[in-house]
């Protein structure tokens, strides 16, 4: 897996080697020992070759929605944005007369892009990852139990 990291020379990407292999705390280690290597400018072009899908946080710049370009020959890449509040909508049950209520809240949003190619990727699973990513932002302790 690929991570985009911004560094002295600019935005690079290192690979986490076997990260289908690791679990949580050493994917984020292996992260952040690669993100120290691209600011300190001794990331090796082999560390940054052989990845198969990227993810990108362009948000800790400010980017409110983008599209992320696709670096063939990966099959994807995730692309996050800025977290900033929003007024929307929401309904609940009105428990007395149980009809749906609308109100409008300030809740946090985050527009997510997913490019992919689609001679690999059918755009089914596609939509279906994008949901599950939907799901393990919006309540992370499930996908730290594995629920």
């Amino acid at each position: 897996i690929g991570v985009a990291v911004g560094g002295p020379r600019g935005l690079v990407v290192p690979i986490v080697r076997d990260a289908d292999q690791l679990n949580f705390a050493e994917i984020e280690i292996e992260i952040s020992r690669l993100a120290t290597r691209v600011k300190e400018g001794t990331i090796t072009l082999p560390e940054m070759e052989g990845g198969t899908f990227t993810i990108s946080n362009g948000g800790i710049y400010g980017s409110m929605m983008s599209t992320p370009i696709l670096n063939p020959p990966q099959s994807g890449i995730l692309g996050m944005h800025n977290i900033v509040k929003r007024a929307v909508v929401v309904s609940e049950q009105n428990p007395a007369t149980g009809t749906s209520v609308d109100k409008i809240e300030i809740r946090p949003m985050m527009y997510i892009a997913l490019s992919y190619d689609h001679r690999i990727v059918d755009g089914k699973e596609a939509v279906t990852f994008l949901v599950k990513v939907k799901q393990a932002i919006e309540d992370p302790v499930r996908l730290l139990l594995g629920v």
